[in-house]
This record gives structure tokens, sequence and C-alpha cells, in this order.
């Protein structure tokens, strides 16, 4: 069988009281320790003992070696970023569930009305750990609605009479239809409605709808747009009655 060598060192623990240490230290701590250790040890010292010597030696390699192994281990992975809740500018006006994915499982969570970018949801229990998860939100444009802090914003072809002449304007908005009266060369091409935004939550208060008005030759003119509102409001059916 094969005898373990005098010098060898059992663990990081002895190699650590060899070197005078009791604990890991490391930079120019580690070295000093090394260096009064081996001196103390060297067999033409006074106490000097050459087991011990040797011993001292495989001590500071292993420490070495250990320092090393350490080094190239891979960092530990950050902890994933919590999943951001995204929702539409319907889902802040209105409220609702929205479905998320949190650790490969799909959910839905209630978004209260007013909800806004920025804002956190909590998740009862929905960590790893058991304990209550709070998600971002993210309110993302759509069906050509943006949402910034309080307010929505949103795009309205006009034809471009209208807009050299002035007058009436109607504008389809999620709240129905509103009017507008606009200046002849109005500048800048944009409208603000009153208390259709966001609505009020918390310290947050009601916010505003902005119309950027886009000057279209494909817009209708106020008597082509009457006629298209009249037609939807006396159907067919209607006129038969």
């Amino acid at each position: 069988m094969r005898t373990r060598p005098s010098s060898e060192v059992s663990s990081l623990g002895e190699a650590w009281a060899l070197l005078g240490l009791t604990g890991p230290a490391e930079g120019q701590a580690l070295t000093a320790a090394f260096r009064a250790a081996v001196k103390a040890a060297r067999p033409d010292q006074d106490g000097g003992d050459e087991a011990r010597f040797r011993k001292v030696i495989a001590a500071w390699r292993l420490v070495q070696a250990q320092s090393a192994a350490a080094a190239l281990e891979a960092p530990a992975k950050a902890p994933a970023p919590p999943a951001t809740i995204i929702i539409t500018p319907a889902d802040a006006l209105n409220g609702g569930a929205v479905p998320i994915e949190v650790g490969g499982k799909a959910l839905k969570v209630h978004a209260p009305a007013g909800l806004r970018s920025g804002e956190h949801l909590r998740l009862k229990g929905g960590a790893a750990d058991g304990a209550d998860l709070y998600l971002p939100v993210l309110i993302r444009a759509a069906n050509g609605l943006s949402v910034i802090g309080d307010d929505l914003y949103m795009d309205w072809p006009v034809p471009h009479r209208l807009i050299e002449d002035g007058g009436r304007l109607e504008i389809e908005t999620h709240a129905g239809t509103r009017s507008a009266w606009i200046v002849a060369d109005q500048e800048p091409l944009r409208l603000r409605l009153k208390g259709l935004g966001l609505p009020a939550r918390g310290s947050r208060p009601q916010g505003h709808l902005f119309v950027t008005l886009i000057p279209s030759e494909d817009a209708p003119s106020a008597a082509e747009d009457l006629l298209v509102r009249f037609t939807r409001v006396w159907t067919p059916d209607r006129l038969a009655a």
C-alpha cells in the first residue's frame, strides 16, 4: 500500500494553521504569512524542522491551488429578472385579467384600471421560495394608442382643406366620437381632449388624450364623413321599419 508522504497536508484548514493563519487570507497578507512560517520552519534555524518545513511548503501550494481553482470557477448565475407584465392601453384604461408566464407557468393577474408603466403588481406567493413577487408593469402601444405617463396619444387623418380652412372635426376615440374645432393653419397640429387619458388612481391624476392631426388626401371630407355617420345610424332595417 502506498503511504502518504509526511509532507502532505490533509485539508485546507490544516494548511491555514501551518501558515499561522486562523482562516482564509489573500494577497500580501497571505504571502507575508507564508514567508514567516517557512522561515521559522527552516531546518538550519533554531527550532526548525525538516518535516515541518516540507509541510509549510505543501500548505502554501495547496492554498495557491485552491485560489486558482476558485478564480477559474464560473461566476454564480445571476437570478433571472422578474417577469414584466405587458399590458395594452385598453388594459390600462379598463383593467382586467392579463396573462403572464412566471417560472415556466402560465398565470393570469388582475390589472386594475389606471395602472401606469413603472408600477408593480404583487403576485402572492409567486417567488420560488414562496414569498410574494412584485412584477414591473409596461404599457405597450396597441391599436393606434400609446401611453406616456398619465396621457394617451393617437393619430387622426384630416383632409388638407379642413386644416387650411379650419372647422369642426369629428374624432373616433376609445370613449366614442368627440368633436373639436380647429383653427385655419393651426400649428402644431395636435389637439388635447381633456379627461380622456388614463383614469385617476391613487396619487395619479386623470390624464388627457392628445390627438396628432395627420394631413391626408385619403381622409373623408366633412360631407363624406357625415354621410358615413348617417348610413351607420340609418341602416336598411331601420328605414324599413
